[in-house]
């Protein structure tokens, strides 16, 4: 496989039409089509149904899209950090958590930014199985996490501060009435929570037995979360300071005792970075 086929190919997904993908790369029509028929007979599959209005990816094709974005993702990547000038520069990819301690390192990427202004840094909102799967794939160059979190394979440097855990519920709610609220509160709500910390985590964080859970929905950006709740499916169980409920009908109550989590900044043990990756790297640990 070509990289050059794989991005006619990305072009079609993403156009849904190769008449028009074939404008949009400059190629007639023909060529494409039949770089894609060569590609399907390279891999011996078929990669879209045939007979619809739109381009419909079969399931092998929406695979290998999946797989190609990842791959001309790391390729460009790579080539950007190669074709570098005498200062630093290249491009940078940081999977993130949503945490209001990323801004230590955002602060960090300025002050480095004011010396080497080509270093391009590309932040990513995802949970941590999805960091974990791009470093190891060597997408992503860092990752921020929210504890707790197995670091034996990682170097990491720990964020100040902390983030306190609660619930985002509606202004109309008979919660927001109240300053916090309790453990035992939450086995009476239905609750959205977190993907990543599913329900077997909530006995090792809260206490809470899994048979006084109450689930009504998961999420993987607190975003789509906040939504939900607006539409009465539940109260997100979720930490502090990530959604501005001002002039919102949503409202945040922490829990009573409080439960905090903090962040962490990691890479894997052994990865070769580009300097642009290291550059951040020493300037986060500089400035903390």
């Amino acid at each position: 496989m070509e990289l050059r086929i794989l991005r006619y190919f990305l072009m079609v997904v993403q156009e849904q039409n190769i008449s028009r993908a074939s404008e949009r790369l400059h190629i007639s029509q023909p060529t494409v089509s039949r770089q894609l028929k060569d590609l399907e007979d390279e891999l011996g599959i078929t990669l879209f149904e045939r007979g619809s209005r739109t381009i419909q990816l079969t399931e092998e094709g929406q695979y290998l899209a999946d797989q190609a974005r990842q791959i001309l993702a790391l390729t460009d990547k790579t080539l950007d950090n190669i074709h570098k000038e005498k200062d630093i520069s290249g491009s940078v990819y940081i999977g993130s958590a949503e945490s209001k301690m990323i801004i230590t390192v955002a602060q960090s990427i300025h002050h480095l930014r004011e010396i080497h202004p080509n270093i391009l840094v590309n932040m990513i909102s995802t949970d941590a199985i999805n960091i974990k799967q791009k470093l190891e794939n060597g997408v992503y160059d860092f990752g921020i996490v929210m504890e707790p979190f197995d670091k034996t394979d990682y170097d990491f440097v720990k964020l100040p501060g902390e983030s306190s855990w609660g619930i985002l519920t509606l202004n109309s709610s008979p919660l927001a009435k109240k300053e916090y609220i309790t453990l035992s509160d939450l086995e009476h709500l239905n609750l959205i929570i977190s993907q990543q910390n599913g329900v077997r985590n909530l006995h090792q964080i809260f206490g809470l037995e899994n048979e006084n859970i109450h689930v009504a929905a998961t999420y993987n950006l607190l975003y789509n979360a906040s939504l939900m709740v607006s539409a009465g499916v539940g109260d997100a169980l979720t930490l502090d300071g990530i959604i501005n409920t001002n002039q919102s009908d949503l409202t945040f109550i922490p829990l009573k005792p409080r439960v905090t989590a903090g962040s962490t900044l990691i890479r894997l043990k052994g990865q070769r970075l580009s300097k642009a990756a290291q550059a951040i790297w020493d300037q986060v640990k500089s400035d903390i």
